[in-house]
C-alpha cells in the first residue's frame, strides 16, 4: 500500500511567547520540524506535505524541498489544518500518516510501525495513543466494554469520569486516503474550542461501522509534543543526551555529558576527548585523537587529527592536523590554518591562512593575511588591515620573524626569512631575507629623575 505523510506545522505556538513558528525552535542547533521530517523520510515515505500557518514563508524556507508546503491561513483546528492538504493528495490510492511537526522524538521505527498495523488490519482508522500517569491537557481515548475504541474527547469536553482515562491520544494517526477529505469536510466546530477537531473524525468513522484501531507507543515521552520553553528544554536534554551516548559508543571520551552540548550532525573522531563547558555546534567535524576543552566552542569548524583547542572559539574556520589552539584565542571565519600551528593565548586570526609550523604564540591579530610555513609571529603583533574604507592583505613568506609589538600597515609583504625588529610599524614591503626597522632613536638622560625631584 502506498503511503503519505501529512505533518501539522500551522499552530504560532502562543506558550512559547514568541514571534517565531512554534516548530522552527531550534533543539540541538536545528529546527524541531526538521526531526519529524526526517523520522518520516527514514520510515520509508516518500511523499509528505506539511501544513503550515502562522509563518508559513519562515516555515516553507525551512522545509525547503524535503516536503510540500499547504497553507492553512485561519488555524481553525487539526481537522481544518489536515482538510489544506487535500490538494496535494486529490489523486492518492493509499494510506495517510498524520504526525504534528512539534514531536521531534518520534521514532521512524513507530510511524512504520503504526503504519504496519493499520494495513495489516484493514483500518479505516489508526491512533498511537499512550499510556500516561498526568493525563491533563491529552484528548483521552474511550473504549467500549470490548476494547474497541468508540471516540476521542478533548480535555476541555471531557466529564469527569473521562478525565480519569489515562489512555491518550498522541495526536498521530495513519487513515485511509478513501474518503477522508470527505469526513473532514463534513466536520462542525461543536466543541468548547470552536475547532474543527481531527478527533471527531474516529467517532464518525465508528459511527459508520468502520474499524478503528489503536496502537499503543512503548515510551510515552517518544510522542511527547512541545508546547512551551520548559518543555523544549526537556526535548534539548532528551535528544543531547542520545547523541552524547552514540559519541561516546563510538569512542569519543565526553567528561562530564551533562555539561557538554553538542548539535545534531556533528562528527568527531575516535579517541577525542571533550572536557565540559564546550559547545560543538553546526556541521563541524572533529577528527582523531583531538583535546576539546574546556570551555570551548567550535561552530562550522573543521578540526583535523591531533588537534587541542581549550577555552576557545572557533568558528567556520579549518584546523589543520596537530595544531593547538589557546587559551582564549578567537578564530573567525574564513581562518584557515595549516599543520602543526600553534595559535595561544588572546590571539585573534580573521580571514587568514597560516602555514604549517607557524605560531602566533599571544596577544596578537592577524586578520586578511597570508602567512607561511615557519614564521613566528612575535607577541603583540597587529596586521592593520583596515584603512576606514577597505579591507587590504598581508603577505608573510616563510620563516620570517615578526618581533614583538610589530604594526604591518597592509597592503603590505614581507619576504622570506625576513625580520621585522620589535616594536616596528612597517608601512613598506621588506625583501627577503632583509631586516625592517621602524623606531625613533632611544634617548638617555643621565640622573634625570633626580633632578626632577629637586
Amino acid at each position: 500500500m502506498a503511503l503519505a505523510a501529512v505533518v501539522l506545522a500551522a499552530g504560532k505556538g502562543t506558550r512559547m511567547k514568541s514571534g517565531l513558528p512554534k516548530v522552527l525552535h531550534k533543539i540541538c542547533g536545528r529546527p524541531m520540524i526538521s526531526y519529524v521530517l526526517d523520522a518520516v523520510e527514514e520510515a520509508g515515505i516518500k511523499k509528505t506535505i506539511v501544513v503550515a500557518g502562522h509563518g508559513s514563508e519562515m516555515v516553507a524556507r525551512a522545509v525547503g524541498a524535503s516536503a510540500a508546503v499547504a497553507l492553512q491561513s485561519e488555524q481553525l483546528g487539526t481537522g481544518h489544518a489536515l482538510l489544506q492538504a487535500r490538494n496535494f493528495l486529490a489523486d492518492f490510492r493509499g494510506d495517510i500518516l498524520v504526525v504534528c511537526g512539534d514531536t521531534p522524538r518520534i521514532r521512524p521505527a513507530t510511524l512504520a510501525g503504526l503504519a504496519a498495523e493499520h494495513a495489516s488490519a484493514g483500518a479505516a482508522a489508526t491512533v498511537l495513543t499512550a499510556a500516561v500517569d498526568d493525563p491533563f491537557g491529552y484528548g483521552r481515548v474511550l473504549r467500549d466494554a470490548a476494547g474497541q475504541v468508540t471516540r476521542i474527547v478533548e480535555e476541555k469536553d471531557a466529564t469527569p469520569e473521562e478525565k480519569r482515562v489515562r489512555e491518550v491520544n498522541t495526536g498521530i494517526y495513519c487513515f485511509s486516503a478513501a474518503g477522508l477529505f470527505e469526513a473532514l469536510a463534513g466536520l462542525a466546530p461543536a466543541n468548547a474550542q470552536g475547532e474543527y477537531y481531527l478527533t471527531d473524525v474516529v467517532g464518525r468513522y465508528v459511527e459508520k461501522g468502520l474499524l478503528v484501531r489503536a496502537v499503543a507507543v512503548k515510551d510515552p515521552g517518544e510522542a511527547a509534543g512541545v508546547n512551551d520553553r520548559l518543555q523544549l528544554a526537556g526535548a534539548e536534554r532528551s535528544i543531547r543526551s542520545a547523541l552524547l551516548e552514540d559519541l561516546m559508543r563510538s569512542g569519543v571520551t565526553v567528561i562530564d555529558p551533562a555539561s557538554t552540548f553538542v548539535d545534531r550532525g556533528v562528527r568527531i573522531g575516535p579517541d577525542t576527548v571533550i572536557y565540559p563547558f564546550t559547545m560543538v555546534e553546526g556541521d563541524t567535524i572533529v577528527g582523531a585523537g583531538c583535546v576539546i576543552g574546556p570551555g570551548t566552542r567550535l561552530v562550522g569548524a573543521r578540526v583535523g587529527d591531533g588537534v587541542t583547542v581549550q577555552n576557545s572559539i572557533v568558528v567556520d574556520s579549518s584546523v589543520g592536523d596537530g595544531s593547538s589552539i589557546g587559551p582564549f584565542a578567537y578564530l573567525r571565519p574564513g581562518t584557515d590554518l595549516g599543520k602543526d600551528v600553534k595559535v595561544g593565548n588572546f590571539v585573534e586570526i580573521k580571514k587568514s591562512r597560516i602555514g604549517d609550523g607557524s605560531k602566533v604564540p599571544h596577544l596578537s591579530y592577524l586578520g586578511d593575511a597570508v602567512v607561511g610555513e615557519k614564521v613566528n609571529v612575535g607577541a603583540g603583533t597587529i596586521t592593520c588591515n583596515y584603512d576606514g574604507q577597505k579591507k587590504w592583505p598581508t603577505h608573510i613568506g616563510d620563516g620570517a620573524f615578526i618581533g614583538s609589538n610589530a604594526n604591518l600597515v597592509a597592503p603590505v609583504r614581507i619576504g622570506a626569512g625576513a625580520v621585522v625588529g620589535a616594536g616596528s610599524t612597517i608601512t613598506r614591503d621588506i625583501p627577503a631575507g632583509a631586516l625592517g626597522v621602524e623606531r625613533a632613536r632611544q634617548t638617555v638622560l643621565p640622573d634625570w629623575a633626580g633632578k626632577q625631584k629637586k
